[in-house]
């Protein structure tokens, strides 16, 4: 994956479960950005064990106690990516997210539908069985990529990209 470092990330539009249309990266400049994607089911399982720990990192602000004014502000979004066939499945799996995914969650979780092959070249994700995770800097470049389930090493190095 270190080789997808100091690339600008492609140009994907993706939706939100609302169907409002998000570009990335160009509505993610200026803060940082954590993406994660997943093409298969398989590797939407393992995208899942990543959902609780960035929440609580990156998402969740404390208002009070030690950790009040303490968080990050940075854009975090997971992306399951419906291509080929499974395009079709885009609508039933965010009607899916609506009924099943926590509330908090789903303003963090976009669906793409469309081509694979460009992300593929340009990412390097080649395995189709575990998700892909990058950390892009305020312009969108990637600083940081990393692949399969959730580690709290994998974290720190997240952390690292994006306390740089």
């Amino acid at each position: 994956m270190a080789q997808v470092a100091g690339k600008m990330f492609p140009v994907m539009v993706a939706e939100t479960v609302e169907d409002k249309k998000v570009n990335l990266p160009a509505d993610t400049q200026g803060k940082f950005t954590l993406l994660g994607l997943a093409y298969s089911k398989k590797s939407e399982d393992e995208l899942n064990t990543w959902f609780n720990p960035v929440y609580q990192k990156f998402i969740y602000k404390e208002t009070s106690g030690l950790g009040a004014g303490m968080s990050y502000d940075v854009n975090v979004y997971f992306v399951p990516m419906f291509t080929g066939v499974n395009a079709a499945a885009t609508n039933t799996a965010k009607r899916k997210a609506l009924k099943n995914v926590d509330p908090l969650l789903l303003p963090y979780i976009l669906f793409y539908k469309g081509e694979l092959k460009p992300y593929k070249e340009a990412l390097d994700f080649e395995r189709r069985d575990i998700p892909y995770f990058f950390v892009l800097d305020p312009q969108g470049k990637i600083v940081y990529a990393t692949s399969g389930a959730y580690s709290d090493a994998k974290m720190d190095k997240v952390e690292e990209a994006i306390d740089q």
